[in-house]
C-alpha cells in the first residue's frame, strides 16, 4: 500500500536437496551470482543529490538523473565538496562521479521538478518533462529536448505543455507524453498527447483521460502505445489504470477493467516478449504490484505482493521492481512485516504456470538479490527509478529515489549496483547435532542468506578437521531460509563428535564457522524421539538447542526449523522425556516459536507437545497462522489452555469447532503433561496424557498458507478465550504430523516418554602428564601438551574419577576423547594403544626415570592420527572400565613407532582440548 509501514521480516523456507554419509566434495559454480540474476547487490560508491530523484535515462556510458533537488555530493558526504545540480546530474556509469555536463532545470512560480527521462533512439537526445520553465536559462514547458553530445538544450524544441508531464517514451519520430496537463500548444490533449520528436510540433495522436497520466510505453512493433494512470476512461472508453491505444490516432485498441478503483499504474515497460506494469494504491483490497502481459495484451501474471511498485525494469530474463513490498502472502512467500525495497523475478513462469487463484495467475517467484534501502525521505517511497547502463563491459543497475540508506549505510537517493565484484558473504549458519540411535548423526542447519546468491555451497568439519567431512548445495532466500541437514553415517556408539559448518557464495566469498555442535552417539536407540520419527512427523522441535534463535527439526528429513521470538529460556531441565532432552521456556507475555517455512496444512493432520505450567492466565500452546511476528489474521489448528486450566483444541472452517476438557479436569499444576489433537475423516480427537478426552465430526479446517506457532499467537474470539495469548511455562517435544494419530500411537508415545533411557557421562581427566626419555628426570606435569611415542620414547598418563552407574543401570560404552595439539606433525602414522596404569604416579613428580607400570592389555587403539587439530575418539572396553566405577582410575597412552603424537593435556585453554572419557549407562 502505498503509505503503509511494515514492520518485521518474514523468514520461510525450502529445501533444494541433502545428502547422507560421506561424500564427494562438490565444489561451488564459477558464476559469481545465481542464474539468472545479472547483479550483485552491493552498492557502489555514488555521488548523492540532497533530494528526490523521479527519473533516469542513460547513454553511452553516461547516466541522467532528474527529480527534486539542488545539489549533489560525494560518497564520503565531506563538508565543501557539493557541486551545484539543479534537479538534475548526470554521471559516469563506471565511477559514480558528476560528469561535465550541467543542466539547471528551473522555473519563475512554484518549485521545479523533473519527472520522467528517455534518450532518443539513436542515442544523440535527451528528452526531459516535469515541471519547468528553463533549461540553463533557454525557456521551455515542462517539455524540453537536450543534445547529449554539447549538453546544451535545443532551443528549437518548446512545445507548450502547461502542467507537470510524468512520462515520456520516443520512436524514431515521435515523443509520447502523458501527465496532468489538459492542453498541448493550447489544443485539447488530455493527460496524454504525441509531438514531433525533432520540432516539438503537436501530432494527431489524441488519447484523452478524465485523470493523470503516469507511464506511456510504445509497444514493440511501434502501432500501439500502452497508457497507464489514474484514469477511468480514454476516449470515452472505461478504461481503469491500463489502456492500449492506437500509436498514431490515439484510438483505444483495449481496455482493462479488473484493476482496482484504488490502484494506479505508475510504470510500463516492455522487452521482446511482453509488457509489465508496475502499480500502486492505498485501502482495502489494494493492488500494488505488478503485471505481466503478453504480446498480445493480455495478462499472463500477477504480482498481488502489498507494498506500491514505483518502477519496473526487465533485464536479461528478470524483471527488477522498486517498490516497498511488506506482504507476498498472495504469492505465498513473505508475510505483512518488514519493507523489502528491492526485488527481482523472472520475466515469466518456466515451464506450466500455476493454477489461478482468485481469477489470477500468480507471479513468477522472486530471486536471490535483495539490497535493502529504506523509506527515506518525501513520502516515504523508497526507491523510484532505475536504469541499465554498461561502460567498459561492465554493467551497472542504478537505482534512485528518495532513500537515505542502502544496506545499512548512508547514501542518498542514487546507488548502483555491477554485475562484477560480489564481495559479500553469506550469514553464518547456525548449526546443531542430534544423535537417537547408533551409527547415526544428523547435522543440521538454518541455511544461511546471502544478499546477490540463492544457491550456496555448505561444507560441513568434524571433530576440528580442516578437512570437510561432506559438501553440499541447499537454495535459500531473505525471506525463505529452510534447514538443511546431512547425516553422518560413519560414527560409533559412545563416542562424542563435534560439527562446524560454513556457507560459501559462487564468487568464493565464505562465512565464518558456525558455532561448535557437539552429540554424543547412542548406545542404543533413544525410544521416545525414534517412535516420533517413525509416525511421521513433519516437524519435531526437541528444545535441546545452546544457541539462540533457531529451533532444529529433529524429524527425519525435515527442514523445518523453528525462529525464536523474545528469547525463550533455553536448556530448561528435567524436560518431558527421561534421558538428556532439554525443555524451553515462556514468559508468557510476548515469547515464541514461529516456523521457518510457509506451507499449507490439509484437513487430516496431529499437533502434539508436552508442557508443564501453574499459569492462571492460559495461552495458547502450539497452532497454525498466517503471520510470524505480527498476530495472524487467519489462526486455527491449535491447542490452548484457558485461565482455570482446561486443555482446547480447535479449528475453524466457517465457525469455530473446539473440544475442551471437563470442567474439573484442569493440568496447570505445574506437571509435565501430554497433550496431542488430531483431525482426519473420523473428525477430531483430543488426547491428553494419553487419554482420549472427547471428539466431534469437525473433518475439514480453513485451508491458507501459514506457519506453525509455538507459546504464543492470536486467539481472538475462540471460545474460554484465556486472559493471555501467550503461554506462561515450559513446553517440550513438539512435533507435527501430516496425518491423524491414532489412539494407539497417541498413547505410545506417552509412555514411551516416561521408559527408561540412556545416560551419558563426560569425565575430565583430573589430571595429566608425560614422560620424556630424552630429558629422564624432567616432570611435565604442567605442560599444556601430551606426547605418544615408541622411540625414543614418549608416554602419557591420564587419571580419571569414574563416577558410580545410575541406580538400575550399567555401562553400556566407553571411548577416550582427545584433541591433537596444532603443532606442526601433530598427528602419528603409528598405532596409539591405551592401556591401564597399574603403578603410581603424578603431574608434579612422575618422570622417565620415576614412570609408572602399564598393563599389557589395552582397553583400545587408534590406527593413525592425521595432522591438523582435531578431536580423536577411542573406543574402549567396557567390561574393563565397569570393574573400576565409582574409584580414581588411570589410563596411559603408548606407541612402538618413531611418529610422535601430540595432543592437548587439560592445561590446555584450547577449545575442546581437556581429554575426557564419554560413558554411557543404560538398561541392562
Amino acid at each position: 500500500m502505498r503509505r503503509s509501514r511494515g514492520l518485521t521480516a518474514a523468514l520461510v523456507l525450502s529445501l533444494a536437496g541433502a545428502g547422507a554419509g560421506m561424500g564427494v566434495v562438490l565444489m561451488p559454480s564459477a558464476s559469481a551470482l545465481t542464474p539468472p540474476v545479472a547483479f550483485t547487490a552491493d552498492e557502489l560508491p555514488t555521488w548523492q543529490p540532497d533530494g528526490v530523484v523521479f527519473a533516469m535515462a542513460q547513454a553511452n556510458g553516461t547516466v541522467f538523473a532528474g527529480g527534486t533537488f539542488s545539489a549533489v555530493r560525494p560518497p564520503d558526504g565531506a563538508a565543501g565538496t557539493e557541486q551545484e545540480a539543479v534537479n538534475f546530474v548526470a554521471l559516469d556509469a563506471a565511477t559514480g562521479n558528476p560528469t561535465a555536463c550541467k543542466l539547471a532545470f528551473t522555473v519563475g512560480d512554484g518549485t521545479a521538478t523533473v519527472r520522467a527521462l528517455t534518450v532518443s533512439k539513436d542515442g544523440k537526445t535527451l528528452y526531459a518533462g516535469g515541471y519547468f520553465g528553463a533549461v540553463n536559462g533557454t525557456p521551455v514547458s515542462s517539455l524540453a529536448a537536450v543534445d547529449i553530445e554539447t549538453c546544451t538544450p535545443k532551443a528549437s524544441f518548446h512545445p507548450a505543455v502547461p502542467a507537470t508531464v510524468r512520462a515520456l517514451d520516443v520512436t524514431d519520430d515521435t515523443l509520447y507524453i502523458g501527465g496532468d496537463f489538459a492542453t498541448v500548444e493550447g489544443q485539447t490533449r488530455e493527460r496524454f498527447a504525441a509531438v514531433d520528436a525533432a520540432s516539438g510540433a503537436l501530432k494527431p495522436f489524441t488519447a484523452n483521460a478524465d485523470e493523470p497520466g503516469r507511464a506511456v510505453k510504445v509497444s514493440n512493433d511501434g502501432k500501439n502505445v500502452l497508457l497507464g494512470g489514474d484514469f477511468f476512461t480514454v476516449n470515452g472508453s472505461n478504461s481503469h489504470a491500463l489502456a492500449v491505444v492506437n500509436a498514431t490516432t490515439g484510438a483505444v485498441t483495449k481496455t482493462y477493467g479488473n484493476i482496482p478503483s484504488n490502484s494506479v499504474v505508475k510504470d510500463i515497460a516492455a522487452d521482446a516478449t511482453g509488457y509489465y506494469t508496475g502499480n500502486e494504491g492505498s485501502g482495502g483490497g489494494v493492488f500494488d504490484g505488478r503485471i505481466g502481459l503478453g504480446l498480445d495484451f493480455n495478462e499472463k501474471w500477477r504480482d498481488r505482493c502489498l507494498g506500491a511498485t514505483q518502477f519496473v525494469l526487465p533485464y536479461d530474463g528478470v524483471l527488477y521492481s522498486a517498490s516497498h513490498g511488506h506482504d507476498c502472502s498472495t504469492e505465498l512467500e513473505f508475510p505483512d512485516g518488514k519493507r523489502n525495497f528491492l526485488m527481482a523475478q523472472p520475466t515469466d513462469h518456466t515451464g506450466t504456470p500455476p493454477a489461478p487463484v482468485d481469477g489470477f495467475v500468480r507471479g513468477p517467484r522472486k530471486l536471490g538479490w535483495h539490497p535493502t534501502a529504506n523509506d527515506g525521505i518525501g513520502e516515504g517511497i523508497g526507491p523510484r527509478v532505475m536504469a541499465v547502463a554498461e561502460k567498459a563491459d561492465v554493467k551497472y543497475l542504478w537505482v534512485g529515489g528518495e532513500f537515505t540508506q542502502i544496506n545499512g549505510k548512508p547514501q542518498a537517493g542514487l546507488t548502483r549496483f555491477a554485475n562484477t565484484g560480489d564481495v559479500g558473504a553469506p550469514t553464518t549458519p547456525v548449526a546443531s547435532a542430534a544423535a537417537i540411535k547408533p551409527g547415526e548423526v544428523q547435522v543440521r542447519w538454518r541455511t544461511s542468506y546471502d544478499q546477490d546468491d540463492s544457491k550456496l555451497t555448505y561444507r560441513i568439519y568434524r571433530n576440528g578437521s580442516a578437512t570437510p567431512i561432506q559438501t553440499m548445495t541447499a537454495d535459500s532466500l531473505e525471506f525463505e531460509r529452510p534447514q538443511a541437514s546431512w547425516t553422518d553415517t560413519t560414527v560409533k556408539a559412545g563416542q562424542s563428535y563435534t560439527y562446524r559448518v560454513t556457507a560459501t557464495d559462487g564468487a568464493g566469498n565464505t562465512s565464518a564457522l558456525s558455532a561448535t555442535a557437539s552429540v554424543t552417539v547412542p548406545a542404543s536407540v533413544a525410544a521416545y524421539p525414534d517412535k516420533v520419527r517413525a509416525d511421521g512427523a513433519s516437524l519435531y522441535w526437541r528444545y535441546d538447542d545452546t544457541v539462540s534463535p533457531y529451533v532444529a527439526d529433529s524429524s527425519d528429513g525435515g527442514n523445518t526449523s523453528g525462529i525464536q521470538v523474545g528469547a525463550p529460556a533455553l536448556n530448561q531441565s528435567p524436560g518431558a522425556v527421561t534421558g538428556t532432552s532439554t525443555a524451553m521456556g515462556f514468559n508468557g507475555t510476548s515469547q515464541q516459536v514461529y516456523s521457518d517455512h510457509r506451507q499449507f496444512v490439509s484437513s487430516s493432520f496431529t499437533v502434539e507437545t508436552w508442557f508443564k505450567t501453574n499459569t492462571t492466565r492460559g495461552g495458547k500452546l502450539i497452532g497454525f497462522g498466517n503471520n510470524t511476528v505480527n498476530n495472524s489474521g487467519s489462526y486455527d489448528k491449535q491447542l490452548y489452555m484457558t485461565n482455570t486450566g482446561r486443555l482446547a483444541f480447535g479449528v475453524y472452517n466457517g465457525s469455530t469447532r473446539t473440544i475442551t476438557t471437563g470442567l474439573f479436569e484442569t493440568y496447570n499444576d505445574n506437571k509435565w503433561h501430554h497433550v496431542v489433537g488430531t483431525q482426519g475423516p473420523g473428525g477430531m480427537t483430543l488426547y491428553v496424557d494419553g487419554q482420549n478426552k472427547g471428539t466431534n465430526s469437525a473433518t475439514t479446517s480453513t485451508p491458507y498458507a501459514g506457519y506453525w506457532h509455538v507459546g504464543g499467537d492470536n486467539l481472538n474470539s475462540w471460545p474460554n478465550r484465556p486472559t493471555s495469548n501467550f503461554f506462561a511455562g515450559q513446553i517440550d517435544e513438539t512435533a507435527v504430523y501430516p496425518t491423524a494419530l491414532t489412539q494407539a500411537q497417541v498413547k505410545s508415545h506417552y509412555d514411551l516418554a516416561k521408559a527408561p533411557a540412556d545416560t551419558v557421562s563426560k569425565v575430565p581427566a583430573a589430571e595429566d602428564t608425560y614422560i620424556n626419555q630424552g630429558a629422564p628426570a624432567t616432570a611435565y606435569g604442567t605442560s599444556t601438551q601430551l606426547a605418544v611415542r615408541g622411540t625414543s620414547a614418549y608416554e602419557s598418563y591420564l587419571r580419571f574419577t569414574l563416577p558410580a552407574a545410575p541406580a538400575g543401570q550399567v555401562l553400556k560404552a566407553a571411548s577416550l576423547q582427545f584433541k591433537t595439539s596444532t603443532q606442526t606433525g601433530a598427528g602419528t602414522a603409528d598405532t596409539v594403544s591405551v592401556v591401564p596404569v597399574t603403578g603410581t604416579w603424578s603431574g608434579a613428580g612422575t618422570t622417565f626415570n620415576t614412570k609408572p607400570t602399564l598393563g599389557t592389555t589395552p582397553l583400545g587403539s587408534i590406527g593413525g592420527v592425521p595432522d591438523g587439530s582435531a578431536i580423536q575418539n577411542v573406543e574402549l572396553d567396557t567390561a574393563a572400565l565397569s570393574a573400576a566405577l565409582g574409584s580414581s582410575y588411570s589410563l596411559g597412552l603408548t606407541s612402538t613407532g618413531t611418529d610422535a603424537l601430540w595432543l592437548w593435556s587439560s592445561e590446555s585453554t584450547a577449545a575442546d582440548a581437556a581429554p575426557q572419557l564419554v560413558l554411557t549407562f543404560g538398561q541392562k
